[in-house]
């Protein structure tokens, strides 16, 4: 039976399949939960929500007549719709006008840091908050400000080079670096001569180093690290086209072939393989040796969310008109782009919440817990995180664990992460309506745990 967190109360973690609640957010009831387990505890980061929900009621009542249009007879309706995926011309079915879509889209803004315990996430129109779980005691959490950073829309640590971090915003793109006592990051020669702005906060000290530029000073709304942090790739809903950047170099390539309306970018973890979704409905799989790529078309609505398994073979994908999500399997292996979409049936959406469909997906990196959001939902269930456990064999099942309620006055989530490398299990971390970022230790006897 899945766990069911009654109203009024908050989620602490999951143990073994269980979801442990507590009548209000206390460090001293994740400990004796978690804590000890785990060695340390993740407390609550608050911060100003309203500030971050940035969707006007004219944007949501517009995205309410779209989803009124959409065919919403669950799993039979995808089925059918799977069946329509071709390659083909794309026939537009949106305005042009994407930015009113844009609150649908998974835009990733809680990042968790590869290697450390630091949780970086957007907490205000023109800023970001990075708060560091190992340094907090005693310490606020870092605010990220600068006159070149305007309306963060997304942000993604850089693998494997330190404590750096990339946050899309109007105009480009700002980095971020660490600075530390005779240790101060450097702005890259050539870069602008306003850069350098230093963070707001009692912890570590952070460095502007960079601003790569977005063509036409256009919105920055999607990007994605390759796995060796090399390479960095951008877009914008507003342009023809997505950007892989040079961020040593600071130069940036176009790659083009009528690429407007960009939603989504994701590198697959071993980098032979990329993910580009348009809100047009058009998504394509592309190989990175050569650059080519396959397009495909969903009759479904557009992707709102994707996510790569650990092997790098399979993107679990999410459509704007559909309560089933969809499995892209690789059929052999790189530079092939042959590759087969199948349903990934989740029943209890519709039947047991009462929803209208799948909001925003995030699937850890051991590919067992799968946590999503849904539109809508009966009273009950309004506002709940579902977890799912999943396997790979080679077809993907789930299996419903239970419900995730944040803390405060009838809480949504904005958005959420998994941090992928922590050794006891899975992290989950969410910014709640309500003006916080709590994490949830997922924990179970795969990873040497027992109740």
């Amino acid at each position: 039976m899945p766990s069911f967190p009654q109203p009024g109360s908050v989620t602490i973690c999951e143990i073994n399949r269980e979801i442990i609640t507590a009548e209000s957010l206390s460090d001293e009831r994740a400990e004796t939960t978690y804590g000890k387990l785990l060695g340390m505890v993740f407390s609550a980061v608050p911060f100003q929500a309203d500030q971050v929900i940035s969707m006007s009621r004219e944007q949501e009542a517009e995205q309410q007549q779209q989803q009124g249009r959409v065919n919403n007879d669950g799993e039979s309706g995808l089925v059918k719709s799977l069946q329509g995926i071709v390659n083909q011309s794309v026939k537009r079915f949106f305005s042009p006008n994407y930015v009113n879509l844009l609150p649908e889209v998974d835009l990733q803004g809680v990042s968790w840091h590869q290697h450390k315990h630091i949780i970086a996430f957007i907490s205000g129109p023109n800023q970001v908050m990075v708060h560091d779980f190992e340094e907090s005691e005693g310490k606020d959490a870092c605010i990220l400000t600068s006159e070149s950073q305007r309306d963060v829309k997304v942000l993604e640590w850089r693998p494997n080079s330190g404590k750096s971090l990339s946050v899309a915003c109007k105009g480009g793109i700002c980095v971020w670096v660490a600075s530390y006592p005779g240790n101060v990051a450097s702005v890259r020669s050539g870069a602008s001569s306003y850069l350098g702005t230093l963070s707001r906060g009692s912890g570590t000290r952070w460095t502007l180093v960079d601003f790569l530029r977005s063509h036409n000073d256009e919105q920055i709304s999607a990007l994605s690290w390759s796995p060796d942090g090399r390479y960095l790739a951008s877009a914008s809903y507003e342009g023809s086209s997505f950007t892989i950047w040079d961020v040593a170099q600071g130069i940036g390539t176009p790659i083009r072939r009528g690429l407007g309306g960009i939603s989504m970018l994701k590198w697959s973890p071993t980098t032979d393989y990329f993910f580009a979704a348009k809100f047009d409905g058009t998504f394509y799989l592309w190989e990175t040796n050569t650059w080519t790529s396959e397009r495909w078309h969903s009759t479904s609505g557009f992707v709102t969310g994707a996510t790569w398994d650990p092997d790098g073979h399979i993107v679990l994908t999410a459509f704007s008109g559909s309560s089933t999500l969809g499995s892209i399997h690789f059929a052999s292996k790189p530079p092939s782009l042959d590759a087969h979409l199948l349903p990934v049936d989740l029943p209890e959406i519709m039947s047991l919440t009462g929803s209208h469909g799948i909001e925003k997906i995030a699937w850890d990196a051991s590919g067992e817990r799968l946590a999503l959001s849904y539109k809508g939902g009966d009273d009950m269930f309004r506002g709940l995180i579902a977890v799912y456990d999943t396997r790979r064999t080679p077809l993907i099942s789930t299996s419903l664990i239970g419900f995730i309620r944040g803390p405060g006055e009838n809480p949504k989530p904005i958005t959420f992460s998994f941090n992928d490398n922590f050794k006891q299990g899975p992290l989950l971390s969410v910014c709640w309506s309500s003006g916080y970022c709590c994490t949830y230790p997922l924990i179970f006897r795969s990873h040497g745990f027992t109740s």
